[in-house]
C-alpha cells in the first residue's frame, strides 16, 4: 500500500511509540497471548483479533491491548486514516482521554482533507454503547458480528433510560468551555517560552501551565460523564 508523507509520518510516529513499549515490557507472555486467540474458532473476535495482528506481522502492545481489539470490532484498519478514525469515533464515543485527544489532534493536523471522513465517526461514535472499558477478557469467545449489533443495539436502550439532566448538559458545556480556554491560553503563551528574556520566560509559563491544567480539567470531567451515562448499561 502506498502512504502520502502525512500519512508515513503518522505511520512512523505510531510504529516508534510501539517499538518503545514493546522495548519496556517482556512481549512474551503477549505473543503467548496471540497465540491462544488464534485457536479460538473463527469468527469470534478473539480469532479475528489474532488474524488481523499475525497478518501484520504485529502482536498485542503493552497496556493497549484493548485498542487494537476496538480496531477488530469497529471494522478499522490498522493503517493512518483507519487509526484516526478510530480516534474520532472513540471521542464521539466519550472517551475524552488525553492520548485519544492528541492523537486526534495530529492526525487532523496532517490529514485535513479527511475532516469530514472524521466527523462522521465521531457521530458514529455518540450512537454506540460506551467501549473505553471493553476488554478482550470480555468478549474474545462472542461472535464479532453479534457484538457489534449488541453494541449499537444497546444505544437504544441507553437513550432511554440516561436521557442527559440540564446539570449534565451544562457539566459538558463547562468541559468543553475550560479546553477551549485552556488551549487558547497554552497557544497565545507559547511563543514567549522561547524568550531569552526571563521576565517574558516567568510572565509566560504560568499561565501556560494554568492552561495545561484547564485542559486537564475539561478531559478529566469529560470522561467523568462518560463513565456516569455508561453506569445504566451495566446495571
Amino acid at each position: 500500500m502506498t502512504y502520502s508523507l502525512p500519512e508515513q509520518l503518522i505511520r512512523h510516529a505510531f510504529f516508534f511509540s510501539v517499538w518503545c513499549l514493546e522495548h519496556c515490557h517482556d512481549m512474551a507472555p503477549y505473543h503467548r497471548q496471540v497465540a491462544t486467540l488464534s485457536q479460538l474458532p473463527e469468527g469470534t473476535v478473539g480469532h479475528e483479533l489474532a488474524t488481523c495482528l499475525l497478518a501484520r506481522e504485529l502482536t498485542l502492545v503493552p497496556g493497549f491491548e484493548s485498542h487494537d481489539l476496538k480496531h477488530v470490532v469497529l471494522a478499522y484498519e490498522l493503517e493512518p486514516v483507519g487509526e484516526i478514525r478510530m480516534q474520532a469515533f472513540m471521542l464521539g464515543n466519550g472517551n475524552w482521554t488525553l492520548p485519544s485527544l492528541l492523537i486526534f489532534l495530529f492526525g487532523l493536523f496532517l490529514l485535513p482533507q479527511h475532516w469530514r471522513l472524521f466527523r462522521q465517526d465521531y457521530r458514529a461514535g455518540q450512537h454506540c454503547a460506551p467501549l473505553a472499558a471493553l476488554a478482550i477478557e470480555d468478549c474474545q469467545h462472542q461472535p464479532v458480528q453479534e457484538l457489534r449489533s449488541q453494541l449499537f443495539s444497546r444505544y437504544q436502550e441507553l437513550k432511554l433510560t440516561a436521557k442527559p439532566t440540564i446539570h449534565m448538559r451544562l457539566s459538558l458545556l463547562s468541559s468543553y468551555g475550560l479546553i477551549a480556554i485552556g488551549v487558547a491560553a497554552m497557544l497565545f503563551c507559547y511563543p514567549f517560552l522561547w524568550s531569552a528574556d526571563l521576565a517574558d520566560l516567568v510572565g509566560a509559563g504560568f499561565p501556560f501551565v494554568a492552561g495545561a491544567i484547564l485542559v486537564i480539567g475539561g478531559l478529566l470531567n469529560l470522561t467523568l460523564q462518560a463513565h456516569l451515562r455508561a453506569k445504566p448499561a451495566n446495571a
